[in-house]
Parts: structure tokens; sequence; C-alpha cells
């Protein structure tokens, strides 16, 4: 594979990082493991594979990986994880970001670089949060928090500690509180979801029984492509439904 054109790595880099020292895979992993314990060498090469990503090659055939790569390897992972969005819609997003295109002001935008140490987005990705600081967090009263636990719409661990990835939910929790919805009217929502992973775990179970990390990746991304049209269809039944109640 030749080099990749500038103007490929110029939407999430800048000048300087084409100049810095290039990375191997394994480098490369090393250095987003900490915000992405999943990731692997097999899920790296899955991505370069579906154009996500573009490595220099050495003439003996390595990869090398640029700062820019990394960030784009960063957004692509941050996207899956947070925004449920598919590989399809990924690169889109780039492709647009690579032509100096804007995003419809709709579409989510995955940081395409750690946010800065101290910052609230930085603090969102550390340890457990105590039950006060999740609750100030996520903008809950102490006893809307607990009614969410009671309720099977969070879980805290045996030092009543709650983890920063449940914070979207809480947040949404607290939303629909201020609308006078409150967390015993929400556990349709659980319901419906753990149907829909009952669902979903079916379609994959074989791919996710494989060995191989490739298959993994590839099981991986089929998970996150099923949650994306999942979230699609609920969203287009609840405001078809709205219409309805709407009426003409």
């Amino acid at each position: 594979m030749t080099a990749v054109p500038e103007s490929r790595e110029s939407a999430l880099g800048d000048a300087a990082a084409q100049h810095t020292p290039r990375l191997t895979i394994g480098e490369v992993l090393a250095v987003l493991r900490d915000d992405f314990p999943d990731v692997t060498i097999s899920k790296i090469r899955y991505l370069e594979s579906e154009d996500l990503v573009h490595p220099q090659r050495t003439p003996s055939g390595y990869r090398k990986f640029s700062a820019a790569d990394v960030s784009r390897l960063r957004y692509v992972l941050t996207a899956q994880r947070d925004h449920y969005l598919p590989l399809r819609v990924i690169k889109e997003q780039l492709d647009a970001l690579d032509r100096g295109d804007p995003l419809p002001a709709a579409t989510p935008v995955p940081a395409a670089v750690p946010p800065p140490v101290g910052s609230p987005a930085a603090k969102e990705t550390g340890r457990p949060l105590t039950a006060e600081q999740f609750a100030r967090a996520a903008g809950l009263e102490p006893d809307q928090l607990a009614d969410c636990v009671q309720f099977g719409l969070l879980a805290a661990d045996a030092d009543g500690r709650h983890p920063v990835g449940d914070l979207p939910v809480a947040r949404a929790a607290a939303g629909l509180a201020r609308h006078g919805l409150e967390p015993r009217h929400l556990r349709v929502y659980r319901s419906g979801v753990e149907r829909e992973a009952d669902l979903v775990e079916r379609l994959v179970a074989p791919v996710l029984r494989a060995r191989s990390e490739e298959a993994r990746a590839r099981a991986t991304e089929k998970l996150h492509e099923l949650a994306a049209l999942s979230t699609q269809l609920h969203n287009a039944l609840l405001e078809s439904r709205l219409r309805e109640l709407l009426g003409p």
C-alpha cells in the first residue's frame, strides 16, 4: 500500500502531526487501550480494510501510523462506542471532514482527540463516581437516583458507586423527570431494551462464539449497526405514533 496523500489525513491532524515519528500497530494499540480496552490489533487491521484509516507501509510491509491516523482511529472507536454508528456512516463523516464539508446539524460528532485533562469531558472517562457525584453530574436528585436503581434503570457496585458510562441513561432520566415522568414510569424502556438485546444477541451469537479476533471484530461491527438500526426503528415508530396523536 502506498503512502496516503496528506489530504486524507488533514481532517483529524495538523501539519506538525505529519512529521512526528510514526507508530507501529502494537504502539498504536498501547496508545488506544486505556480509552478503548476492547480494541485489538485485528480490530485495527479490520478498520484499515474498511478504508477508515490509511497507515503507510514500510518496504517490508509493516504498517506505520501517524498521529493523524491515531486520531482517525479514536474518532471511529468513539463513534461506535458512544453513538452506535455503523462503519458506513462513520466513513461518510470522515470523508466529509476530509473534504472540508460540514456535517448535518443532527449528526453526532465524536471527539477526534482525547479531551484535556481536568475538563468536564475528561472527568467522565475516569473511575466510578460516588452516588452524590453521579447524581450531581446527571442532574438527578438523590431520591431520583435511588428510584432509578430501584426500578432497574441504573445499577451501582458493591460500594454504591456508579460507572461514568451510565451517565447518558441518568441524564435522560433526569430530562424526562422534568416533564413529569418518574423512574417508575420508565421501566417500559428497560423492558423494551432487554427484548431488543435478546433479539440482537441471537443474530450475532454464532459469530461471537468464533475464536478468531477478526470474526469478533466483524461481530462487534454488526452489533453496532444493529443497535443503530434498532434506534432508527424505535424513533420512527414513536414519531409515527405521536403524529397519530396530534391528528391531521
